[in-house]
């Protein structure tokens, strides 16, 4: 998961301070090279800031707490066992160590090799752990039963369709992919956890990317915006069946700030949408 902290008309990640923040294209290598030295750079911080809220071996779906224990959006906890998984986007792969306590068969794929360390920190690699790009998945077809990713690589690439496409070809048939991102109406209002983050400030339908640069204009962190309706379309293309769509509810016990996501908008406009697919 991405936190964020503002800027007028888009999320946006913390800013270094020898960056700015910017509107405009930047296309899938560029996307993937700013991205992956981003989160090299800042994996230390984002787990020490957020670690003890993911917990160790812990499945959350996003800053509100939905928890896959409940949520149950892979299936029931029981007929995990023995089940084939891919985690997209890992980061330390708590949710991939939280498949392994259910019997499952996880791996753990991530862009970024530090935050691959993080994972080999936490558990000395009892979850196999795979250093590669979401839109060219190093594996066979039909290796995997089920696919996850919690905030992971959507947000941050430039053709969407092409990944979703990988996660079908590596899915056996009648596997499972789901996968959560920023709610899309979030780019609509400032990021920002208070009052000032209530009235929108950007067009929804301005899907121009958010990108933080250097001096010399090379980006050092992009993310994407997708409408729903172009979420929806992507997993179609992709070749999926869309079987539901989650928009988790602000719970009363989660009393935490986590970038633009807090209770009081929480509250009111959703923050996360998690998208349910299915291969026939």
């Amino acid at each position: 998961m991405q936190a964020h902290e503002s800027l007028p008309a888009a999320p946006a990640s913390s800013v270094d301070e020898d960056s700015t923040a910017t509107r405009r294209d930047a296309g899938t290598g560029e996307s993937s090279r700013a991205n992956r030295g981003w989160w090299d750079r800042n994996a230390d911080e984002y787990q020490i800031e957020h670690g003890t809220f993911l917990g160790d071996d812990r499945f959350v779906w996003g800053p509100e707490g939905l928890d896959e224990v409940e949520a149950e959006l892979l299936g029931p906890a029981e007929e995990l066992a023995g089940r084939d998984v891919l985690e997209i986007g890992a980061g330390a792969a708590q949710c991939s160590r939280w498949l392994a306590a259910q019997g499952a068969r996880p791996v753990a794929l991530d862009l970024s090799h530090r935050q691959l360390q993080h994972a080999l920190r936490i558990d000395g690699g009892k979850v196999p752990l795979v250093e590669a790009d979401a839109g060219a998945l190093p594996f066979l077809d039909g290796s995997f039963d089920l696919a996850c990713s919690a905030y992971g690589a959507l947000p941050f690439v430039a053709d969407p369709v092409r990944v979703l496409r990988e996660v079908r070809r590596v899915l056996r048939p009648g596997g499972r992919f789901v996968f959560s991102v920023t709610h899309p109406i979030r780019w609509a209002f400032p990021d920002e956890p208070g009052p000032e983050g209530l009235s929108v400030a950007a067009s929804y339908f301005d899907r121009t990317p958010y990108v933080e640069q250097d001096e010399e204009g090379r980006a050092v962190y992009v993310e994407h915006h997708r409408t729903v309706g172009d979420r929806v379309r992507d997993v179609v293309a992709a070749g999926f069946r869309l079987v539901d769509l989650v928009e988790p509810e602000w719970p009363a016990w989660n009393t935490q700030e986590w970038g633009g996501w807090s209770p009081l908008r929480g509250n009111l406009i959703p923050g996360t949408a998690i998208f349910v697919c299915e291969r026939d």
